[in-house]
């Protein structure tokens, strides 16, 4: 879309206002509801589906496939980054009442990061086209270490600091309890960090990391700055509800990795395909409406498999549990 300044600082100040209101909801610590949760992910999907339609007024259908293609890959994306915000609280031992204060800064850092990245995949693809090659083979050697990753189904039980985080720890040193919402305080004559600022730090820093893979994915669905911000923005600013709404479901999603896995690879062929075409390859490309499908798919199936493939492990645990107490009786009355 041919967007001009005046739309893209329209947009950002709609932005910037809309997580003014998230925050001034959020703003005194309390634990989030499921039923508070539901609701503000309810809205933020409808604003999501409500600007997808501004797109279509304004570009047409093809921007607007592009942005939706976008927004559900991201916000696929962002339920598997979940898994670690949930390892990152338990490690810092977060009190639920900051939970979502914790989540709210983060996400806006990772936002604010996230357009510095986007701003260079923009120029890189602008001034160098054989980087769809690089971004492509990046996505299918991404999907294929999440394939392997998942059949060795270990999952890392305690969130490992970066260096980086250890170093600013170690620069500012860090208090030993909580002191509210408080990111600096005085101590013993030294001004240093609380582990809110270090948790907030951390969840910042991790999605930086997984920017590394979403931001080429989404490069790979569409090539406009202007809907790969977008997406981005509505996809991690519903996160904060959506990790008190479905942080229970997260375990039962066993398929998410295989999920991610295809349509990440997927993309990463789409994007090949599209640097071969760009070099004068004559190759079928793959079009927005088949890719946005085609996501959608993967999606649906790898939520039923996993729902399925979570409520037989329970019903074995269940058997188990009552085949050990069986024994337990039978012990004791012997």
């Amino acid at each position: 879309m041919n967007v001009s300044l005046t739309v893209w600082l329209l947009t950002v100040a709609a932005l910037c206002a809309l997580v003014a209101v998230d925050f001034f909801v959020g703003r005194k610590p309390h634990d989030v509801s499921v039923k508070e949760a539901g609701t503000w992910t309810v809205v933020w999907v409808v604003l999501a589906c409500l600007f997808g339609l501004g797109v279509y007024f304004y570009g047409g259908g093809g921007p607007t496939g592009e942005f939706f293609a976008g927004y559900i890959t991201e916000k696929s994306l962002s339920v598997d980054n979940l898994f670690v915000f949930v390892l990152i609280m338990g490690k810092f031992a977060v009190p639920s009442q900051y939970q979502q204060r914790v989540l709210m800064v983060g996400v806006l850092v990772a936002l604010v990061l996230r357009a510095g990245f986007i701003a260079a995949g923009a120029a890189i693809i602008s001034a160098f086209s054989w980087v769809f090659y690089l971004f492509g083979a990046f996505l299918i050697w991404t999907a294929w270490k999440l394939i392997q990753d998942a059949r060795k189904e270990e999952h890392e039980e305690e969130y490992q600091e970066n260096k980086l985080l250890k170093m600013v720890e170690k620069r500012f040193g860090v208090a030993d309890r909580y002191h509210g919402t408080k990111l600096w305080i005085e101590q013993n004559g030294k001004r240093v960090m609380t582990p809110m600022l270090v948790v907030m730090l951390a969840i910042g820093s991790t999605d930086v990391l997984f920017a590394l893979d979403s931001i080429p994915a989404i490069y790979g669905l569409t090539q406009d700055p202007y809907i790969v911000f977008t997406a981005n923005a509505f996809a991690l600013m519903g996160l904060r509800q959506l990790y008190f709404l479905i942080g229970g479901l997260l375990k039962k999603l066993v398929h998410l990795s295989y999920g991610l896995s295809i349509i990440l690879g997927f993309i990463g062929v789409k994007l090949v395909l599209h640097a071969l075409h760009e070099s004068g390859v004559h190759v079928p490309e793959i079009s927005i409406p088949f890719s946005l499908g085609f996501i959608v798919l993967v999606l649906a199936v790898t939520t039923i498999t996993s729902l399925r493939a979570s409520k037989k492990q329970e019903k074995q645990e269940r058997q188990a549990a009552q085949e050990r107490e069986d024994a337990a009786d039978a012990g004791r009355a012997l």
